[in-house]
């Protein structure tokens, strides 16, 4: 397996683009709306928020879904189409739109957006929109990378990749773009993604590969605690990479989740680092729990930390903030078996163990604590339960941006 170039085009037969058609009005140059094409019908799963309030586009997805089937996405920024007046009304006429320039059914497109709630989209702009948008479609990475940016809303880079693996000996590709930068929390937050494959795979089989990867990737980021009402992922796989479909969990199977997974982490990663006024990267990865599940509890406890973000924020190596935020995870543990560390590319300093503090270098810790990409290392000794979660520093510009989001 090994990273490659052209994202969500990367695959044989899909195409992309993405262009403005008005949806976002206080800037004419962002793109702002997304198109991915197959040539061919796809394997299709999708995964949504648990938010109980749903924006439109979900509930149109889950009729379309119903078969396992779609043939192509299209997503807007700008307007989450939540909340608002005829909202799946017009997810359905977007869909028309779509499927009369593609060629195939209503019930064969998926739909997602991501913006301000509670706002009437702008329906006739994307409907007038979709001829440029359909002819503007390419197979090349730029087709990709155009998509990536049309689905951005505070997001300051965009979010995407492809990988390449061998599956029943035939090369298969998978590429991905991904939106989100804040309102992002562990069962998923305000993002979206979107991941293409030319391999063969049945939608029964799609569906638990993609609910394997999900768990493990963008269920365990967090930016600020707060669960979007619009959060997507699906997956479109088209076969074309000429494999003997995948109908069970055999080795092919096991192969085709292992490039998903490296994937949808890597870009779980991007949105985490990106997250809104981000300066750090934040990693905790929890050894010696009782299982992987304790594990997991605790590692997202401790990224969805305000006091511990803050403090990774300023540099400042408290460490009683990270044993704190362990400690209301609700897990039970021994607080006298918790070693903590902190590293960074500047180094590596022990600040506690066996839940007590250590005398330490707080120069050496400051500087540790001053690069992008921060590891909170933390060691039980409960078992041999193990789980990384990501997430972000809180700052002052994360107030600010959402302090003025909507206005």
């Amino acid at each position: 397996m090994k990273m490659i170039d052209g994202g969500v085009c990367a695959a044989t037969g899909f195409k992309a683009s993405g262009i403005h058609v008005g949806v976002k009005t206080h800037n004419t140059e962002k793109k702002d709306v997304a198109l991915i094409v197959s040539e061919v019908p796809c394997a299709t799963s999708a995964v949504y928020t648990k938010n109980a309030v749903k924006a439109a586009h979900i509930h149109v997805d889950i009729k379309h879904l119903a078969d396992g089937k779609a043939q192509a996405a299209v997503i807007n920024s700008g307007n989450a189409n939540a909340c608002a007046p005829k909202g799946e009304e017009n997810a359905i006429k977007i869909c028309n739109a779509v499927a009369k320039y593609v060629g195939c059914a209503t019930e064969d497109v998926v739909i997602a957006s991501t913006g301000v709630i509670g706002q009437e989209i702008k329906v006739k702009v994307i409907e007038d929109g979709m001829e440029a948008l359909y002819i503007s479609l390419s197979a090349s990475a730029e087709g990709s990378d155009y998509a990536a940016k049309a689905i951005m809303t505070t997001d300051t880079v965009k979010k995407e990749l492809a990988v390449e693996t061998v599956i029943g000996g035939k090369t298969v590709k998978m590429g991905g773009i991904a939106k989100g930068s804040g309102m992002i929390h562990p069962n998923m937050g305000t993002m979206l993604c979107f991941l293409t494959t030319d391999c063969a795979i049945s939608p029964e089989m799609i569906k638990e590969a993609l609910l394997d990867t999900v768990k493990v990737s963008f269920n365990r980021i967090s930016v600020d605690g707060d669960t979007s009402t619009n959060d997507t992922c699906c997956v479109l796989a088209n076969g074309m990479a000429g494999n003997a479909e995948i109908t069970e969990k055999n080795d092919d199977y096991y192969e085709f989740v292992k490039a998903l997974k490296e994937l949808a982490i890597q870009l779980s990663m991007k949105m985490a680092s990106d997250g809104e006024g981000a300066k750090h990267l934040i990693t905790c990865t929890v050894k010696g729990a009782k299982s992987e599940e304790s594990a997991e509890i605790i590692s997202k406890s401790v990224i969805s930390s305000t006091l511990t973000k803050a403090a990774i924020f300023g540099a400042d190596a408290n460490w009683g903030r990270v044993l704190c935020a362990m400690g209301y995870s609700g897990e039970d543990f021994n607080p006298d078996g918790v070693d903590i560390a902190f590293k960074s590319d500047a180094g590596e300093i022990s600040v506690c163990e066996k839940g007590r503090g250590l005398v330490f270098d707080e120069d050496l810790a400051k500087k540790i604590l001053t690069e992008h990409d921060i590891i909170i290392d933390v060691k039980m000794c409960e078992g041999d339960g193990e789980c990384t979660c990501w997430g972000c520093d809180i700052t002052y510009d994360y107030i600010k941006i959402n302090g003025d989001y909507r206005t």
